[in-house]
């Protein structure tokens, strides 16, 4: 059964999808000290419809939930919305991080976990949600052939055609297009998309690398392509003839 406190005004929603109750009320105890008022769901559906309804600043979502499945909770609400979303998960395989990673999620924990690094990293999450303009870029426009990324109206367009991304793709690609030919490690990508508090592995980056290219595949003449350098990072390399414009 989910609970919904009333939320005083400018508070921080959180919304715990678990179903272990001893792990749900340990969790409501210590966000609640913290500060924060916490919603509560039993289960996937119940998770998705508060979700959906109540607008929480951050989702603590367990994977193994009856019902609708946290992957299935995770997948719905990444495809609607760009809430933030703590994935919790007793699954320890380096796979299914990866999994969890590519549904969307923006942190992941392994169950057990101290009760300190949860409360830690619920706030890092929602200090990157906050600060979408320190993440802006400062140019207003990069050209690259018949591709245009709007830093100002943060849009991405090929021959005139609207290439829709999330925040921390366009930022991505921003970061990576503002600089062609050079090799941009993981780990700088993540202090300077997500943020130098963020707590998460660097295959998150391989997961927005691989969702941009996705993004791409639709234009076979597109005038760049991100290039993987093994071991390292990424770059833009540019197509001959092709220079970039700002």
């Amino acid at each position: 059964m989910a609970t919904e406190p009333d939320a005083p005004p400018r508070s921080r929603l959180v919304l715990v999808v678990e179903d272990e109750e001893s792990v749900r009320m340990t969790l409501r105890y210590n966000l609640a000290a913290r500060g924060y008022v916490v919603l509560e769901a039993e289960s996937g559906t119940e998770g998705l419809e508060m979700a959906r309804s109540r607008n929480p600043d951050l989702v603590v979502l367990d994977l193994m939930l009856p019902g609708l499945s946290g992957e299935e909770v995770c997948r719905r609400l990444r495809a609607e919305s760009e809430v933030p979303i703590l994935m919790l998960t007793a699954r320890t395989t380096e796979s299914e991080k990866v999994r969890g990673l590519d549904l969307g999620a923006d942190d992941y924990m392994t169950k057990p976990f101290g009760v300190q690094e949860f409360l830690a990293r619920v706030d890092a999450v929602l200090r990157r949600a906050q600060r979408p303009a320190r993440e802006a870029p400062r140019a207003t426009l990069l050209r690259a052939g018949d591709v245009v990324v709007d830093s100002e109206s943060r849009r991405v367009t090929v021959a005139d055609q609207e290439v829709r991304m999330s925040p921390k793709e366009f930022n991505l690609l921003y970061q990576l297009l503002s600089s062609p030919g050079r090799v941009q490690t993981r780990e700088a990508l993540l202090r300077s998309v997500w943020g130098p508090s963020f707590r998460g592995d660097s295959k998150t980056v391989a997961v927005h690398i691989r969702w941009l290219r996705e993004k791409f595949e639709a234009f076979p003449t597109l005038p760049f392509r991100i290039t993987t350098v093994f071991g390292v990072g990424y770059r833009v390399d540019l197509a001959p003839g092709v220079h970039l414009r700002r």
